[in-house]
């Protein structure tokens, strides 16, 4: 009988620890949980996290590799302190803020070791689309919607109106497919 109640708390402890988020070092986090994969690296909010506006870079893939899933811009959140905001559309963000072109720029240089850790090492993120590129001449369009199927993620910067973060916080961002909004993704982040 001690035997079985020990096998029984061991698959419990085993089934509330499955999904949650990974910290993976170096600003990221990664969630296994939902239908739709997910990282997101924080490292540049780290750095600058009293910017007007602050970027999450998120990678997004599709847990059932048979299953094609597709997030709008509108469909990804953020969730600070109870309260959910959404992400601003680009013309909003280029007319209030001119940190992008920085924001890019300074993130390229970060390591991204701790995202590599985690399954993005698997997918593939072809980087000819995104929620918010670069406001440069020769610059791909943004788009609305981000695609994956099979091992084809979506790589994006995630920007959101700085809602008074600081060092410490935890948040989380959540998304949720297009088509059917019960397949969702969310990982929980904490600044540094």
């Amino acid at each position: 009988m001690k035997l079985l109640k020990i096998a029984l708390l061991i698959v419990v402890v085993a089934v509330a620890t499955q999904g949650q988020t990974a910290k993976m070092g170096m600003g990221a986090f990664s969630s296994e949980s939902g239908d739709i994969l997910m990282a997101v690296d924080a490292s540049l909010v780290n750095r600058i996290v009293d910017s007007p506006y602050v970027m999450f870079v998120g990678y997004f893939g599709a847990k059932d590799t048979n299953k094609a899933l597709t997030i709008e811009a509108k469909d990804v959140v953020m969730v600070y302190k109870g309260q959910e905001y959404a992400m601003p559309s680009v013309k909003e963000l280029r007319n209030n803020y001119e940190g992008g072109q920085r924001d890019i720029q300074f993130y390229t240089r970060l390591g991204k070791e701790g995202v590599g850790a985690s399954w993005v090492r698997i997918y593939e993120f072809p980087n000819s689309t995104n929620f918010f590129p670069p406001n440069a001449p020769g610059a791909e369009l943004a788009v609305d919607a981000g695609h994956m199927a099979g091992y084809l993620g979506f790589l994006t910067p995630l920007y959101f109106k700085n809602p008074g973060l600081a060092k410490g916080d935890t948040l989380v961002i959540k998304v949720r497919d297009k088509k059917n909004p019960e397949l969702v993704g969310e990982c929980e982040v904490t600044l540094d």
